[in-house]
């Protein structure tokens, strides 16, 4: 709806004007009623009216200022001014100043305020629907000039190069490999894609507003950059440069690279990791160049979360991950029995790090969680409420997806707390069965916020009902118990991990970090960084 603001000194007249209009009738908000010029502009400068209407005699500030100062604030505003005074020159000062009516109250009818007021409305909802189809072409044309780009170096890298000296003058209409110039190639990973792809109305639109981003970021970089969204989860940007001893290019690259990374995660919440390629002087070197990037899954499925490195040929790797398997499986099982949540996530932590170090196939690590997670259901299936929203099929279908260890070993441990908490919830024989699937579904989304009508709705129940249910049940609030579970995970990220404050806030869902460390300290009675100590 659009906000309308009246102004008059003459305070009846404020009431009279406030009541006699239908306010939600017409699409209209009435969000202000102010006795004097002053008042209503320091409140414009808050949150701007999209209609005013006002006197123009008036204390401290006038209504034809008023008019003046909003109309520089947000020149699409509707204006009208009401007064007592019929002189011309009022007229005249307010027809300069583009405002839309003047109308005398003593000749007013509260009627033609109504049919004003509509005037108003249609006149800016024409406006707004102007400025959407305007948005929309832009994003049409900026979408299409994108696919374009990303179809025309998929065909560089996929198909033979067979008109050499074509591609020379495409490439240089991009920038690309002039005289004298090198290029060198990056690869860049969306970290936790699957989590992120959630918050996005597509796939399509993610990547969109990740070609957006990049696209600004590029333009404030030392080295001429070219970006090209490669794929869904993959971009690549080509770095254009001269070689000189007196500049080393790669720090200048890993400057760049450090900037898209921290523009991504202030704009759109991504964090991106990356592969470095090598410097090409030729399209025929960069060709195989990009290629080899395209192909490092390997290497791309170690990478940390948000690591920078240079890309290395792979060598050959062995295999052996599953001679530990029953003893990795033991160690957790045995935690699992013991319902010691952090015990369990210490021991997967640990076989990340033996996974890490090794370095074993990508296919294997995942065929290796997967049975550990398959297995550990079935062998605990008497101490676990387990449902069909967990079986193998899921777990599965979800498994596939992972391109890195980071984020498969956080799946990982995110089932294993659900499974303590289903474990937990096992050993108490008064709590319901939509408790502990409550418990379950609020362990596997603490990376996120969690709504009350979102995991009534998962549960089938009404919203008001399940809050009641929850706290009889429980002892605590639905708000309550999510905040414990964040704040128990935040003292396990402090503890294990060399995640900042920052990056621990985000990783929980929160979007204020100040909100976030006033609820640990309320929590936990110390700061996040008092608790790492």
């Amino acid at each position: 709806m659009y906000k309308v603001m009246l102004v008059d000194d003459d305070y009846p007249v404020l009431e009279l004007l406030s009541e006699a209009v239908e306010w939600e009738a017409l699409g209209l908000t009435l969000y202000g009623k102010h006795e004097n010029g002053l008042a209503a502009w320091e409140h414009a400068q808050l949150d701007s009216p999209d209609i005013v209407v006002t006197d123009i005699g008036m204390p401290k500030m006038d209504g034809l200022e008023l008019a003046a100062r909003i109309k520089q604030l947000n020149p699409s505003v509707r204006i009208a001014i009401l007064s007592c005074h019929s002189e011309f020159q009022y007229a005249q000062q307010a027809m300069r100043m583009n405002v839309q009516d003047y109308l005398l109250k003593d000749q007013l009818d509260p009627g033609d305020l109504v049919k004003l007021l509509g005037k108003f409305k249609e006149g800016l909802d024409g406006e707004l629907l102007l400025r959407q189809e305007q948005l929309q072409m832009k994003h049409l044309f900026d979408e299409t000039r994108g696919l374009r780009k990303e179809k025309h170096f998929r065909n560089f890298i996929q198909q033979p190069l067979i008109s050499a000296a074509q591609w020379q003058r495409d490439f240089a209409a991009y920038g690309l490999l002039g005289a004298g110039e090198h290029c060198l190639p990056v690869i860049g990973y969306i970290d936790d894609y699957d989590t992120i792809k959630n918050r996005f109305d597509s796939e399509q639109t993610l990547h969109f507003a990740i070609s957006n981003v990049m696209e600004e970021v590029n333009g404030t970089l030392d080295l001429h950059t070219v970006h090209i969204g490669y794929s869904i989860r993959q971009s690549l940007l080509l770095f254009g440069y001269k070689p000189s001893l007196k500049t080393n290019v790669h720090d200048q690259i890993q400057s760049g690279l450090r900037t898209v990374q921290r523009t991504l995660a202030q704009v759109l919440k991504i964090r991106m990791a990356f592969l470095i390629g090598r410097g090409c002087d030729s399209l025929e070197t960069l060709k195989p160049a990009l290629g080899n990037l395209i192909a490092a899954n390997e290497q791309r499925f170690y990478l940390t979360e948000g690591e920078i490195a240079k890309w290395q040929p792979e060598g050959l790797i062995e295999k052996g991950l599953f001679a530990y398997y029953d003893q990795a499986g033991a160690e957790i099982r045995e935690a699992l029995i013991a319902r010691d949540e952090a015990k369990i996530v210490t021991i997967a932590g640990n076989w990340e790090e033996v996974v890490r170090k090794a370095r074993y196939p990508s296919e294997e690590v995942k065929d290796w969680v997967l049975k550990l997670l398959i297995d550990l259901r079935l062998k605990l299936h008497g101490l676990l409420y387990t449902t069909s929203s967990t079986s193998a099929e899921t777990l599965h279908k979800e498994i596939v997806h992972f391109d890195s260890q980071w984020g498969l070993f956080q799946w990982l441990k995110s089932h294993l707390r659900s499974y303590a908490a289903a474990r937990e919830e096992g050993a108490t024989a008064s709590k319901r069965r939509e408790v502990s699937e409550a418990y379950k579904f609020i362990s596997l989304n603490l990376s996120r916020r969690i709504t009350l009508e979102e995991l009534a709705s998962h549960l089938h129940m009404n919203p008001s009902y399940f809050s009641r249910f929850f706290k009889k049940e429980t002892g605590q609030t639905f708000i309550e118990y999510v905040t414990g579970k964040k704040i128990e995970r935040a003292k396990e990220l402090l503890d294990q991990t060399n995640h900042s404050v920052h990056e621990i806030c985000e990783m929980l869902g929160y979007d204020n970090q100040s909100y976030f460390i006033k609820t640990f300290k309320a929590q936990a009675g110390v700061t996040p960084t008092e608790y790492r100590g």
